[in-house]
């Protein structure tokens, strides 16, 4: 008898390490997930010459808005999220439960759902200075979102200085394969 792979819905917003989201679904597989995928709507505007690969590697249509009432729901439910990379918009929209696009509004339920979340942020070190932003750090790890923000997750760089190749995907994908493994939440980065 085989085990089912476990589902992992994988958000991405628009933020440049989101081009490289394909290899990330791929590395996501071969841990053993069933990868639905989702963005914002500008990072699917930005991947929409990618979108039929996309599809066709998950198996399931990229999803960036919301369904109908009353259409059924064409993913399996989630063993574990991942929202990565995360915009400042994205972090602060979801710290305060304003889930006026897709993405948002799955993870903010994701969160009374109980289902295991992780988070690595893409900003820079301009965005982060903004008070809001170390908030809602703080109020998305309040509620249990595993963030990988700072020493032993992402970094911030200086305006117009990032390195999207450099983005630490790896750390997303352990942090998900930890928790989904059923060890709970991974230990927390040593800033928590």
């Amino acid at each position: 008898m085989t085990t089912p792979d476990r589902v992992l819905y994988l958000f991405g917003s628009a933020a440049p390490p989101v081009f490289d989201i394909g290899a990330v679904v791929r590395e996501a597989q071969s841990r053993g997930f069933d990868v639905c995928l989702g963005l914002t709507p500008t990072a699917s505007r930005w991947m929409a010459s990618q979108l039929p690969e996309l599809e066709r590697l998950t198996g399931r249509p990229v999803r960036s808005e919301y369904k109908m009432p009353g259409e059924p729901d064409v993913w399996p439910k989630a063993d574990v999220i991942a929202v990565a990379p995360a915009t400042f918009n994205t972090m602060n929209t979801w710290a305060l439960g304003l889930t006026h696009d897709f993405v948002v509004g799955v993870v903010a339920e994701g969160i009374g759902k109980r289902i295991p979340t992780v988070t690595m942020p893409c900003v820079n070190a301009a965005y982060v200075q903004h008070r809001q932003f170390e908030r809602s750090v703080a109020e998305l790890r309040a509620m249990g979102v595993y963030v990988l923000y700072g020493e032993g997750g992402f970094i911030p760089n200086e305006p117009g200085q990032g390195k999207p190749k450099e983005y630490p995907w790896h750390l997303v994908l352990d942090a998900v394969q930890e928790i989904a493994g059923g060890g709970g939440s991974p230990e927390p980065p040593p800033h928590c």
